[in-house]
């Protein structure tokens, strides 16, 4: 029996994502442990992602645990997850997706097309608030931090009229109650990899890779790919201001690129991700990048 030590975040879902992991691997006769960390993505909670260093720093250390050998394999939400790590870690398995869709949550259960002119309404993903600006110009689209019992608290205490969340990780809390409405991936593309837990491992531990490899859920590892490969052709030009989603299902790549106000927005869909990086291209992704460095 392995003994295989799961990096992780402290955090309600990241412990459901992790402990998942865990039931997983001892159905395959390992002997999972727990190694709970907290990310400088968890201490500052007071400034937006992007002023303090991008989502990336929900992995930072748990990256430097794989590296020193504290643990075996950490697992994350692989919408937390850069387009692009550093080469001496790879992502090695993934486990079944969720409903990768946006949900609408409002204390009062009333639905976001009344809200009024001027309601507050909370995000703290730039492609919904571009997304969300085309669908409701009316409405102010504010940045929002912390878990999700901190952002439902904020909404109940009227700091928000409401909320949007991805619907993935309210049903793994079973938190699905509080969900007033769902949006449809054609209003909210969802961010690449949204509802999808990832299992990263040093890329030099054969072992490591095998194991996160031997609880894969192939499907949504081959969403998982394509999705970021559709932003790993960018390069290192997107950032956490960036406001782009990438969907794919059925056989079909669906990608959203705009400004972070949301004023040029492009919708694109493929088969592959050449097919729709090259349309991107061409209806002027790169243009909207260089205006906005």
């Amino acid at each position: 029996m392995t003994t295989v030590r799961i990096g992780t975040r402290g955090s309600q879902l990241a412990l459901w994502q992790a402990n998942r992991v865990a039931e997983l691997l001892r159905e395959k006769g390992h002997e999972p442990e727990l190694v709970i960390m907290k990310t400088t993505g968890d201490k500052r909670h007071d400034v937006s992602l992007a002023t303090i260093g991008g989502k990336g720093l929900f992995i930072k250390e748990l990256e430097e645990a794989l590296e020193r050998g504290a643990i075996d394999i950490a697992v994350h939400s692989l919408k937390d997850v850069p387009s692009i790590i550093p080469p001496q870690f790879t992502l090695a398995g993934f486990l079944e997706r969720a409903d990768p869709r946006d949900a609408w949550v409002h204390p009062s259960n009333a639905p976001l097309a009344e809200m009024p002119a001027g309601s507050i309404i909370g995000t703290s993903a730039p492609r919904r608030r571009a997304q969300l600006r085309s669908l409701f110009p009316q409405l102010k689209i504010e940045d929002i931090r912390g878990n999700v019992d901190t952002r439902i608290n904020k909404a109940r205490e009227g700091k928000y009229s409401g909320i949007i969340l991805a619907s993935a990780g309210l049903t793994r809390l079973g938190r699905a109650g509080e969900i007033t409405s769902y949006f449809s991936t054609d209003e909210l593309l969802p961010a690449a990899g949204q509802g999808i837990v990832a299992i990263e491992t040093l890329a030099s531990n054969a072992m490591a890779i095998g194991i996160a490899r031997s609880i894969t859920h192939e499907p949504s590892a081959y969403a998982a790919v394509t999705e970021r490969g559709v932003l790993q052709k960018f390069g290192e030009q997107l950032d956490c201001y960036s406001c782009v989603a990438v969907h794919a299902a059925n056989g079909t790549v669906r990608a959203f690129f705009s400004d972070y106000e949301g004023t040029r927005a492009i919708r694109v869909s493929g088969t592959s991700v050449e097919d729709v990086y090259d349309r991107l291209i061409k209806e002027g992704a790169a243009e909207l990048l260089k205006a906005a460095t």
